[in-house]
């Protein structure tokens, strides 16, 4: 199987250290170099065209930031995967590199193993644990599905597809819990092409229509003692984080909350 070489665009000495000594004996992800002044990009890509199958940059660098990367790539018609690696969260910048043909946008700090998954994802390797994965992640999605249908939330509205996305978001890595604002809502955004405060907005629009829809039983099942029924309807996070708990315990997913 050939190798996807990736090139690293970042100028944290410590995250492109770890990123080379984790994917060092990879065998499917090959590190081919790492940069750290925007400026240099295009021109090594330009040279190394053929040898470049991914980009894995941040948004932030001296000498060109990324944004001005992914319009020079683009203008140049060299069409690379790109994988967006920073902690810069504004909305703007967000919905700048969505513009692009960005495949995905992840915050920093995050766990290598899930950027070595969202790469093969994105490259669509085949291998039997990815294809038992993805047949796991089809039976959560269903099951979150049939959550929120039994609910109330109708699943015409957006804030139905961003629940839907939260949920699993936070079913797959309790470390979300902590960032439902800095880390959910932007890469929900990204996925949909909108901004993190209308997801934020979709969704407690979408949990104030199922709260006046759902019966009180189906409720008090689903929240318990977790919720204030005088305080009327959960918040985002409240809704989100039951639901994903819930799924977790039908699953027999433990995971250690950090």
């Amino acid at each position: 199987m050939k190798k996807i070489n990736a090139l690293v665009v970042d100028d944290s000495v410590e995250f492109t250290k770890s990123v080379q000594e984790y994917f060092k004996d990879n065998a499917k992800i090959k590190i081919v170099n790492i940069i750290g002044d925007g400026s240099k990009v295009l021109d090594y890509v330009k040279e190394h065209d053929e040898e470049i199958d991914l980009v894995l940059m941040d948004i932030i660098l001296p000498g060109k930031d990324g944004v001005a990367i992914l319009e020079e790539l683009e203008k140049e018609n060299l069409h690379k995967k790109i994988i967006v690696l920073s902690s810069y969260r504004k909305d703007y910048t967000i919905q700048m590199t969505s513009r692009f043909d960005v495949d995905f946008y992840m915050i920093k700090p995050c766990q290598l193993k899930d950027l070595e998954a969202r790469i093969c994802e994105i490259f669509e390797e085949n291998t039997s644990n990815l294809s038992a994965k993805k047949k796991a992640d089809y039976q959560i999605q269903l099951r979150i599905t049939e959550m929120l249908h039994h609910l109330g939330v109708p699943s015409q509205i957006k804030g139905y597809q961003y629940l839907r996305e939260g949920i699993l978001m936070l079913y797959e890595s309790t470390h979300f819990i902590g960032g439902i604002t800095k880390e959910v809502y932007p890469e929900i955004a990204l996925r949909y092409q909108t901004t993190p405060s209308r997801v934020e907005r979709a969704i407690r629009h979408a949990i104030e229509i199922s709260w006046n829809r759902a019966d009180l039983k189906t409720m008090d099942k689903m929240f318990g003692n977790s919720i204030d029924y005088d305080r009327a309807k959960p918040t985002n996070s409240e809704f989100m984080v039951t639901l994903s708990d819930a799924l977790r315990l039908e699953n027999n997913r433990v995971q250690i909350y950090s």
